[in-house]
């Protein structure tokens, strides 16, 4: 038996109790976890904003120690420490092939699958096939990356999502170049990682923004040159006129969204320039829409594109994180605001809709 924090239905608190985990199967292995984050993406799936099979047990972004392997299983053993990857490319389907394993066609596939049982013999399924709430969990081998060589292993969950999708939201969507203005919003724990990876780029001007002006310090600390208090969120125009002010009149280069809001998506757009691009990162439910003229779409020429997990390859992406961190360039730990147990989760969840906070960080 093994705890893990459950979600009985959808839009119901989580139930931290015993699980049974069964010996991985051909091609999985059994990890025991160290760390998991805390992610807006979980809320989503509790909320059922993202399609999840329940009672399932959530958490995407962790790293723990493999305990055991099924049959098959190379290049991976018992002992070795790992990072949870909760969308693993098939390596075979349409998109694979054009090199976008981020979109990959079966990424999804191993959370769909009862993975677990409950005490009562119920069926438990893997949240985003990884099931990263719990002290252990069994998944996919192709899910369970090498944790770099130099990354503490709690450090090593925050690569699982938060750091690998705001470093690839600036570097492979936005594409940030040297001396370029970028304005973030939404300073959770991926707004912290863009901060970050924009500071690593070499952006000039970098704001923040976000409703809660205990967030400056963060922000500040990350690699942000502004801070910018958006109010009630409302999409006014009031951050995209404030930020223009610091962008030479003509706005950001580039936005990047970190909050799935109509009304934040909608600013962030306003708030680039002419020509400028910007970039979703934040997963909104599907009422929430965002509206455009034609004539603007012509006008301004900006390019809005969205991003799926920084539009990263973890295989390549990985090693490259974990140089910087050695060199001292990201700093992963600076994302988790709060050390957590797995009972503490909830509140964890209560604090993310209150938008306080960055990384709450479940610690085994």
């Amino acid at each position: 038996m093994t705890r893990a924090a459950v979600l009985p239905a959808l839009g119901t608190p989580l139930r931290v109790q015993d699980i049974e985990i069964p010996a991985p199967g051909p091609a999985q292995v059994r990890v025991r976890l160290a760390a998991a984050g805390v992610c807006h993406s979980d809320l989503s799936l509790s909320d059922g904003t993202l399609r999840q099979p329940v009672p399932a047990v959530l958490g995407h972004e962790g790293s723990g120690t493999v305990t055991a392997v099924g049959d098959g299983v190379t290049g991976i053993a018992p002992g070795d420490a790992v990072v949870l990857n909760w969308a693993p490319s098939c390596g075979g389907c349409h998109y694979c092939g054009l090199g976008e394993p981020w979109l990959c066609a079966k990424s999804g596939d191993a959370a769909a699958l009862p993975y677990a049982t409950l005490a009562d013999g119920g069926e438990l399924y893997p949240g985003l096939g990884t099931a990263a709430f719990a002290e252990e969990t069994v998944v996919p081998a192709h899910a369970a990356l090498p944790l770099p060589d130099g990354v503490p292993l709690t450090d090593g969950a925050l690569l699982g999502c938060a750091v690998l999708t705001g470093y690839g939201a600036v570097h492979h969507s936005a594409r940030v170049r040297p001396g370029e203005s970028v304005a973030v919003f939404g300073i959770g724990g991926v707004g912290l990682a863009v901060l970050q990876a924009a500071r690593l780029a070499g952006a000039g001007t970098i704001v923040a923004v976000d409703v809660s002006p205990a967030k400056e310090e963060l922000a500040r600390a990350a690699g942000a040159t502004d801070f910018v208090l958006s109010g009630d969120g409302t999409g006014d125009g009031g951050p995209a006129k404030r930020i223009r002010a610091l962008t030479g009149g003509h706005g950001a280069d580039v936005a990047i969204e970190c909050v799935g809001r109509a009304d934040t998506i909608r600013t962030a757009w306003s708030t680039t320039r002419r020509g400028g691009r910007t970039t979703v990162v934040g997963i909104g439910g599907k009422d929430q829409q965002v509206t455009f003229s034609a004539l603007e779409l012509f006008y301004f020429g900006r390019t809005l594109s969205g991003c799926v997990y920084g539009n990263s390859d973890p295989a390549r992406d990985l090693p490259v994180l974990a140089e910087h961190i050695r060199a001292g360039r990201l700093d992963p730990s600076a994302l988790v605001t709060e050390r957590i147990g797995l009972d503490d989760i909830p509140a964890a969840f209560d604090a993310m809709l209150a938008g306080r906070g960055g990384r709450a960080l479940v610690v085994f």
